[in-house]
């Protein structure tokens, strides 16, 4: 988390983000095709690239069995900003032709389908911050229909605009931290006001354990639980109890055939929003009961920032590490703890601790929760 750049914070109360430094997109795309892209487009699309690479996909597979299934929360927000300002500047004439095509939340399913051939199951999940989290639990879903071989999946998100943090600060959502950047989001501490806006992408190869070992790949961990559900509660507002949050996890441990007892790990959403930490708290407490306390869990967003629709793709990357190096990292940030957050953290420091099975939580405005389950391999 640094001061921001991408939008001067003169007429907003938040100073800082997480944004994606020095990125070139013709790094890892074609330069030309990169321009006519939205930045969240290109955010999956080399986070895609990175993901084939080291998946050993070599494309020698049945085109029509390979899906993309990318999640986003607002897709191309900053096109937009750009493309209004334009419009009323020098009339609606002058806006650019690949306006639309770069804002359009599916394109960067539909980007990465295309660079790549991926000519089977394509499908776009916009369930705001649960989005990318949904996004690779329905993957799992997908696979385990046979409706494909592999899925290229997990979630992109570039909001940081002018449009996007003038919504967000009116809503009284955003951090105004003025001290030093790096400790603005503060998950579950008795200081935290609100989220540290970010950006940034997250991709995964997922395919059945048969499918990677027959194409010569390494598999890292098993995606092997998934639950989602509503609040159907308030438009951006979590259930008072923590209702719905409780169930999608149970739903996620439950489908991957486990028990309570069996997690070794939660990776919050811990958004370091008032609100957001307490309820969270509460739904663990629902479903853990007395060995709640026992859980080790951790806000990967203090370190990071909320990354909206990407952020669940994320922080299952981080489960993914935390069950390959048995380490889980800290909550940063956690300095006065709040009374009504009295969980095992994890503050300021990693732990060592054999992780075999991680749950990670993702909830959005709307009511929207998913939780997915991940197990090492």
């Amino acid at each position: 988390i640094r001061t921001i750049t991408q939008v001067s914070s003169t007429d907003f109360p938040c100073k800082v983000s997480g944004e994606v430094q020095n990125f070139e997109p013709g790094n890892w795309m074609n330069p030309k095709e990169a321009k006519r892209m939205g930045r969240f487009s290109q955010l999956a699309v080399a986070a895609a690239k990175d993901a084939i690479e080291q998946s050993n996909f070599s494309g020698n597979v049945e085109n029509d069995r390979v899906g993309v299934l990318i999640g986003t929360g607002a897709g191309g927000l900053p096109e937009t900003d750009q493309q209004a300002k334009l419009k009323e500047s020098r009339g609606v004439m002058r806006m650019s032709p690949f306006y639309i095509p770069s804002m359009l939340s599916n394109m960067a399913s539909a980007n990465i389908s295309r660079i790549y051939q991926a000519t089977g199951y394509n499908n776009t999940c916009i369930t705001a911050c649960a989005a990318s989290t949904q996004a690779i639990g329905e993957a799992l879903e997908k696979i385990r229909s046979n409706k494909a071989d592999i899925i290229i999946t997990g979630g992109a998100e570039s909001g940081i605009c002018e449009i996007g943090m003038g919504g967000f600060s009116t809503m009284h959502a955003l951090t105004t931290w003025d001290g030093d950047p790096s400790k603005a989001s503060r998950p579950f501490d008795s200081n935290r006001d609100g989220f540290a806006p970010a950006e940034g992408a997250g991709i995964l190869i997922l395919e059945t354990e048969e499918n990677a070992l027959k194409r010569g790949a390494k598999p890292l961990a098993e995606i092997a639980g998934f639950g989602v559900t509503s609040d159907a509660f308030h438009l951006v507002q979590p259930h008072k109890e923590g209702l719905g949050a409780t169930k999608a996890m149970k739903m996620a441990i439950e489908d991957a055939g486990l028990d309570i007892k069996d997690i070794d790990y939660i990776n919050a959403h811990g958004t370091s929003t008032p609100t957001n930490d307490r309820i969270e708290t509460m739904a663990i407490k629902n479903l853990f009961g007395d060995i709640a306390h026992e859980i080790p869990i951790s806000s990967t967003k203090s370190m990071v920032g909320h990354s909206l629709g990407a952020s669940g793709a994320l922080e299952i990357i981080a489960c993914i590490q935390s069950t390959i190096n048995d380490e889980i990292h800290p909550t940063i940030n956690l300095e006065n703890p709040d009374p009504e957050c009295d969980l095992n953290y994890v503050p300021n420091k990693k732990i060592s601790k054999k992780v075999n099975v991680a749950l990670s939580n993702s909830f959005g405005f709307g009511g929207q929760n998913a939780c997915v389950i991940v197990k090492k391999y």
